[in-house]
């Protein structure tokens, strides 16, 4: 007798072997048999026929650290078969909040668009543990493997300001960062472009990176230091990390996003194959988009940013120093002049800014009659934080060439929300419910395709287990955990646009978390089986 019986399904088992049709047996959250069961018995019978089951994707790139501490459902990771979120991106954790305390790490990572779920939210943590047992206690639908914020440790310990950490601030932060690995965390993250991580020198990274790299498994996760011109030179510093550190690397959200150079894709693979061939474990994820998510305040220049928010909103009133930031804005970091008619307002916390929500900064300045630099410091001004924007600025082109790299992995950089939750009148950007079906629908079924099916699952499920050094995920085998998805190929697609996000996807009709059906026959069952998961125990 078994709790689940998935039958007659044709099964792509996440290692990029040939699909084959047979019986899975489910108990007590795990996968008990791979074969036919056709004289067994099950409380629960799920007829899979033509259908492909499939490991439960883990999205390897998120920032639902706090979203699904509001959000327990994760509706819109869950309808797209997503069974563990990988949180702690960017540099950004809610955790540790060292000495200082868990009010003052939240007000120092306001820069960020990622935590930016909803700001009422009470943070009452302190640890990793103490923000898992917040998740557990409340319940959540899916899995989270959470990673450690190199910007999380800078504010824990004052090193906040556009100067290098001292001998004091850089010990902490090892003790610190041991003792998030120690509890859990799978990697180590930095967001180098955005402050203040930005403000770490390559020494200090690599410095804090020898401190944990002898944890078994743990691995560098980067969001570089892009910008104009630096899309060779950030992969760069990325490989010179992990090898001095001797450190496995993951590059986040790989993409091009200077116009000038466009199609120079293969050039920055020669950085990946080089390294990787010297024998750095390193690897990529990327989101199947043209558009980014960001924050508008990573318009204005990082000098700006130094000290946190309050030394920032100072800074904006001292009409010297404002108008030198509104100067700097208007030449674009790196002396590339942003489009602004490709960067639209998404999301307000701000009720007077509502109404603008969709809207372009140019079409939002010509309405204020002021230029677009001085919007985006009203808008910044007015938020008291992260303005969160999409930006369109990537080719079709490069996407492919970046997906079909036998490194790249999948992260949609998104958050599992609810279209009834703190986003309801925001329109976010579609990856948040769109990513994983629009690769199998848009790029794998459709024509030309850029990867077979086998492929896509592969760097959806196996390939992301294999970088987190997971033991039980990640592949449909005998003895793992029953983290499933079950989807219909000739029609699993996205329906999430830009103009209207809060659409879920079609095509896939169960979910199964932890072996409990989270998805069934294409509805939400309001279960509640994820787990906060920890680095080496699962």
């Amino acid at each position: 007798m078994f709790d689940t019986i998935i039958s007659n399904g044709i099964i792509i088992d996440g290692t990029k072997k040939p699909r084959y049709q047979t019986d899975i047996g489910i108990q007590n959250g795990n996968i008990k048999t791979v074969g036919d069961l056709s004289n067994s018995k099950a409380k629960n019978i799920i007829n899979a026929e033509n259908l492909i089951i499939s490991p439960g994707f883990i999205d390897m790139h998120t920032h639902s650290d706090i979203s699904l501490v509001n959000d327990k459902y994760g509706e819109s990771k869950a309808y797209q078969g997503v069974t563990t979120e990988v949180t702690g991106n960017c540099s950004f954790s809610p955790f540790p909040a060292g000495k200082k305390g868990p009010n003052n790490l939240k007000k120092g990572l306001w820069e960020t668009a990622a935590l930016a779920d909803d700001p009422n939210t009470n943070w009452t943590w302190n640890t990793l543990n103490d923000w898992a047992n917040t998740i557990e206690k409340n319940g959540t639908s899916i899995n989270i493997a959470p990673q450690l914020g190199y910007g999380a440790l800078q504010v824990a310990t004052g090193a906040t300001e556009e100067r290098s950490a001292t001998k004091t601030e850089m010990n902490e932060m090892k003790y610190l960062a041991s003792e998030a690995i120690e509890q859990g965390a799978f990697s180590i993250s930095t967001g180098l472009s955005l402050p203040p991580s930005a403000y770490a020198s390559t020494e200090e990274i690599i410095e804090i990176c020898k401190a944990i790299s002898h944890y078994d498994g743990v691995f560098y996760a980067t969001h570089a230091r892009v910008g104009p011109g630096k899309h060779i030179s950030a992969i760069e510093e990325a490989v010179k990390i992990g090898q001095k550190a001797n450190i496995p690397v993951q590059f986040s959200h790989l993409a091009i996003t200077d116009w000038r150079y466009y199609g120079h894709g293969p050039k920055m693979h020669e950085i990946f194959d080089k390294a990787n061939k010297n024998g750095l474990d390193i690897t990529y994820d990327m989101y199947p988009y043209t558009a980014a998510g960001a924050g508008l305040d990573q318009m204005i220049p990082l000098w700006a940013h130094s000290g946190g928010i309050d030394e920032f909103l100072e800074r904006l009133k001292d009409s010297n120093q404002r108008s030198k930031i509104r100067e700097e804005v208007k030449e674009g970091r790196g002396g590339l002049p942003p489009k602004w008619e490709t960067v639209i307002l998404s999301s307000s916390n701000n009720d007077k800014n509502k109404q603008l929500i969709g809207m372009s900064i140019i079409e939002i300045a010509q309405k204020r009659k002021i230029d677009p630099a001085e919007t985006v410091l009203q808008l910044v001004e007015q938020e008291i934080g992260a303005v969160p924007v999409i930006i369109h600025n990537r080719l079709e082109s490069d996407i492919r060439c970046f997906m079909d790299h036998p490194l790249a992995m999948f992260g949609s950089d998104g958050n599992a929300v609810s279209p009834n939750g703190f986003y309801k009148h925001a329109k976010p950007h579609p990856r948040f419910y769109g990513t994983y079906p629009r690769v199998l629908g848009r790029y794998v079924r459709e024509k030309p395709s850029v990867l077979t099916l086998e492929e896509a699952i592969y760097k959806m499920t196996g390939f992301p287990a294999k970088r987190l050094c997971m033991k039980n995920r990640g592949l449909i085998r005998k003895g793992y955990i029953a983290d499933l998805t079950i989807f219909d190929p000739k029609t699993i697609i996205d329906n999430a646009t830009f103009h209207d996000p809060h659409q879920f996807p079609v095509g896939i009709d169960h979910v199964l978390v932890n072996g409990i059906p989270v998805i069934k026959n294409g509805k939400h069952t309001k279960s509640i089986p994820g787990k906060v998961l920890r680095r080496g125990k699962t």
